[in-house]
């Protein structure tokens, strides 16, 4: 029985594993591998890069069925309108407040390391071609878009903020009726088990996909490009980092008295998974689970708020972009004053809330940011070139945003248990459900 146990390694350490040996793969084939059509073309661009982007499709092919019956039965489980409407209210707040937080931080720090002093900017130029140029949108419109006027059109799309809302009212007119729409509410919460099942036949599959998209990064970009932005990186991480340590582990403790680095500690399996994917909504029945069966926050509440913030809740997207605006003002020579300092804040956090949880799209919403204070998109064209490895970064503070702002609800609301979350882990290398807990 012992040597079966030690033998057999849970789906985290796979994750792990994969994730050091894709890094050493694409070192080995950028620096040691002479390139080739078999390298380039073969393995780098081919082999790596179908079997990486095949893992991403299926974990979006995911997200709008998973996140519409997660928000439906969520709103469902807690029944009482009433304190449907208060935790809501709640997450919204503090949502809000750690991303305008969020993007004071990066601008703080941008102004401190100047990442955009001394930098060529006519080497990006013909780069700026490749980014997508947001239009910017009135406060009016950008307020009228969060309400569907086809809710099959928003699924379709994958519009989120379209498709929360209506799963939200789904939800609160299922829980309202109760046993008169007890078919339907039965319904959702089979095929919300249908969802979970596929997650984790999907998840199987991870520690393939997740070598397959650390290997293509490090064997296209390698280490040396990491020089001429290394004082841009260094801005998002400090700041990423200030954001983790400082802000939420400083909420958790003031608002619940849990140990920040016990928090960290059962989490951090959740944080690895979202830095190797680099998509917060793929990691939405991790957290949820991880939430549940470590941390103790009752999954009425985290089924919730988990999905919403995988949405609205882009801390270090926001980050992202409060740092590449400090990095191209700088880089162009074109001053900021307090005002656009604001801008940059209030744009940022509305950018945050409409960028979808899926690689890289932060790029696209950061024109939004830019426009608002009349910047040039050209710099965006040079922070692509390094925005993977951010990504990953930036990804992981995303879910941790989402999974502290959820335990501080949970605890309000009575919803927290905390023998759960100080007792002993009965198995350090499993964090995903069994087949039969789900």
């Amino acid at each position: 029985m012992e040597k079966k146990k030690k033998s057999k390694l849970g789906l985290t350490t796979k994750i792990f594993i994969a994730l050091l040996a894709g890094a050493l793969f694409g070192i080995l084939l950028c620096y040691v591998i002479p390139a080739s059509k078999v390298r380039d073309d073969v393995i780098i661009n081919g082999i790596l890069y179908v079997i990486g982007q095949g893992f991403i499709r299926l974990m979006k092919m995911l997200v709008v069925p998973l996140v519409f019956c997660s928000l439906v039965c969520g709103a469902m489980a807690i029944g009482d309108t009433k304190k449907l409407g208060s935790v809501g209210a709640k997450v919204l707040i503090i949502y809000l407040f750690t991303t305008a937080v969020a993007v004071a931080i990066a601008l703080t720090v941008g102004n401190l390391i100047n990442p955009g002093i001394g930098l060529d900017m006519d080497k990006v130029k013909s780069s700026a071609a490749a980014v997508q140029t947001m239009e910017k949108t009135s406060m009016v419109d950008t307020i009228l878009n969060i309400i569907p006027d086809n809710p099959i059109g928003a699924m379709a799309n994958g519009n989120m903020l379209q498709l929360i809302v209506f799963a939200l009212i789904v939800g609160v007119i299922l829980a309202k009726l109760g046993k008169k729409t007890e078919v339907v509410g039965n319904f959702f919460t089979q095929f919300n088990d249908v969802m979970m099942e596929m997650t984790m036949m999907v998840m199987k599959l991870a520690p393939i996909g997740v070598f397959c998209l650390i290997g293509k990064t490090f064997a296209t970009i390698g280490f040396s490009a990491f020089i001429p932005l290394g004082k841009y990186m260094i801005g998002v991480l400090a700041a990423l980092a200030i954001q983790c340590l400082l802000v939420y582990m400083g909420l958790l403790k003031g608002f619940t008295g849990l140990n920040p680095f016990l928090f960290l500690k059962k989490f951090f399996p959740v944080m690895a998974f979202a830095f190797s994917t680099a998509t917060s909504n793929a990691t939405i029945p991790l957290s949820i689970d991880t939430l549940d069966k470590k941390v103790g926050v009752s999954k009425k509440i985290s089924s919730f708020t988990i999905p919403l913030g995988a949405t609205i809740n882009m801390d270090g997207t926001a980050i992202m972009q409060g740092v590449a605006v400090i990095f191209a003002a700088q880089a162009f020579g074109i001053h900021l004053n307090m005002t656009d300092y604001l801008t940059v804040i209030g744009t940022a956090t509305l950018a945050s809330i409409g960028t979808a949880g899926v690689p890289s799209v932060g790029l696209v919403t950061l024109t939004m940011v830019f426009n608002s204070i009349g910047l040039p998109v050209e710099a965006i064209g040079l922070i692509m070139g390094i925005d993977r490895i951010l990504d990953m970064s930036r990804t992981a503070i995303n879910i941790t945003g989402d999974a502290v702002c959820t335990t501080i609800v949970a605890y309000q609301n009575g919803a927290l248990d905390k023998d759960v979350f100080y007792a002993r882990e009965k198995d350090k290398n499993e964090v995903f459900p069994d087949k039969e807990d789900i």
